[in-house]
């Protein structure tokens, strides 16, 4: 319990050390994988599995197959959230999406952090930091979102993009680094 109480406050820690850790993986992939095997015409079933996944969801969520993540309570979804194939969300901090959120396919969400120095990163620790995705954003396919990172309301990433640093309200970011290219006028 203690290298998760350390993960979820952001400090340093060991998760293939900690049992309980283990066994929340474990049991999320578990989920994952059922999930990913519901057929797609079983809207409900999928519904109400992704539902158990998520920390907390709106209303009208849809994550397409094939989908994965690390814990599942610490992703939140708003209402109208769509996710197409092929998401990896490695929440060990909190991933936030908000309302009216599109993610094109093959897109990841990563919160964790491994150090640099080699032996420090050979003894298994790693931190976290949460990301958080605003209001009406569109987000295309192959984007990366990385640990920290707070995109803004009304804001499209466009595809391939590896968001690095914060992206501001009603802009399209591209690129790698992300970088915003213009300001959205609606």
């Amino acid at each position: 319990m203690f290298n998760k109480i350390k993960m979820l406050n952001g400090d340093w820690y060991e998760p293939m050390k900690s049992i309980t850790l283990s066994k929340e993986r474990a049991k999320v992939k578990d989920l994952c994988y059922e999930y990913n095997n519901i057929p797609p015409s079983k809207g409900k079933e999928r519904t109400k599995l992704i539902k158990k996944i998520f920390g907390k969801t709106g209303k009208e969520i849809w994550v397409e197959s094939n989908f994965y993540c690390d814990y599942g309570y610490n992703i939140e979804a708003g209402d109208k959230l769509y996710i197409n194939h092929n998401c990896v969300i490695l929440d060990c901090a909190k991933v936030k999406f908000g309302k009216n959120v599109f993610v094109g396919p093959n897109c990841g969400f990563y919160t964790a952090i491994h150090p640099t120095d080699v032996k420090t990163r050979n003894k298994g620790l790693e931190c976290a930091k949460p990301i958080t995705i605003g209001d009406n954003v569109w987000i295309g396919g192959n984007v990366t979102v990385l640990p920290g990172v707070k995109i803004g309301n009304g804001s499209v990433i466009g595809a391939g993009s590896v968001v690095t640093k914060d992206v501001p309200d009603n802009v399209i970011a591209v690129g790698n680094p992300c970088y915003p290219i213009k300001n959205i006028n609606n």
